[in-house]
């Protein structure tokens, strides 16, 4: 190792820096402390680079064009990504199951919502249990009616960037539907329409392993799943009783007075 790299070292961790700067930059990932504060949305970054960034959202500016299609983005690393779309190239594998993915985000998303029946984050309003902190996120703004995604052509806000990327195609005419061939049916996100496209030509690649059903998603293959357990997965906190789906129990609590947390049977 070279002398200068291992001058500063965090005591937390052991990992060694060049600098003092660069010590004090990875110091924050133990702390929390994000010192750099948007003046615009109250968002706070760790590095003045990230705020930087940060700031094109609200500015509109969009330096990094695409060669393919002349879509434009705020950061390289979006670029990047969305040049995989025309290439095609996945460069995350799951090791589970072989499937690839474009962005390593949508490969842990993958593990989670498919190869993991693990669900700790727990919503405060409802009880509704889920696979990661962003999921339970984006569920409790449907409780506070808290929307932070802003349009930047308009005064329109957002509860998911889903919602703004819909609201960018129709009323601004901004990115990109995929269409059906068949019912000319429109998408906003080619995933959607690559699962539409299994329905019409009657292709379900998700099989049951307990019976002879199959499915077009993985959802609806976990979903089905459900039946051939056992256990009942969820109970009413109120007076113990057992569904196999959450949906039931969320519907039960309206019947068992007052508003009662979901309990997830470990």
């Amino acid at each position: 190792m070279n002398v200068h790299s291992s001058k500063y070292k965090c005591t937390e961790c052991g990992k060694c820096f060049g600098s003092s700067t660069k010590l004090t930059v990875h110091r924050r990932c133990h702390s929390g402390a994000k010192p750099f504060e948007c003046t615009l949305c109250s968002k706070s970054f760790t590095t003045s680079a990230n705020l930087v960034r940060h700031s094109r959202v609200h500015s509109g500016v969009r330096p990094y064009k695409c060669h393919e299609c002349d879509k434009t983005f705020s950061h390289s690393a979006h670029l990047r990504i969305h040049v995989r779309f025309h290439t095609g190239h996945k460069p995350y594998k799951c090791s589970l199951c072989g499937k690839r993915f474009g962005q390593s985000s949508n490969l842990r998303t993958h593990k989670r919502s498919v190869h993991s029946h693990r669900r700790p984050y727990y919503c405060p309003y409802c009880g509704k249990l889920f696979k990661s902190s962003q999921e339970l996120k984006r569920h409790v703004r449907t409780h506070t009616g808290a929307k932070p995604i802003s349009c930047r052509h308009c005064s329109e806000r957002f509860r998911r960037s889903e919602q703004l990327k819909i609201h960018l195609l129709k009323l601004h005419n901004e990115g990109t539907w995929f269409t059906c061939h068949i019912c000319e049916k429109k998408f906003s996100r080619k995933g959607e329409l690559k699962m539409h496209l299994l329905r019409h030509a009657d292709v379900k690649p998700y099989v049951c392993h307990e019976c002879p059903k199959s499915f077009c998603t993985a959802h609806e293959l976990r979903k089905h799943a459900l039946a051939h357990l056992d256990v009942k997965l969820f109970s009413c906190g109120r007076c113990g009783k057992e569904y196999r789906y959450s949906q039931h129990v969320v519907r039960h609590f309206d019947k068992c007075s007052g508003t009662v947390p979901l309990v997830f049977n470990r």
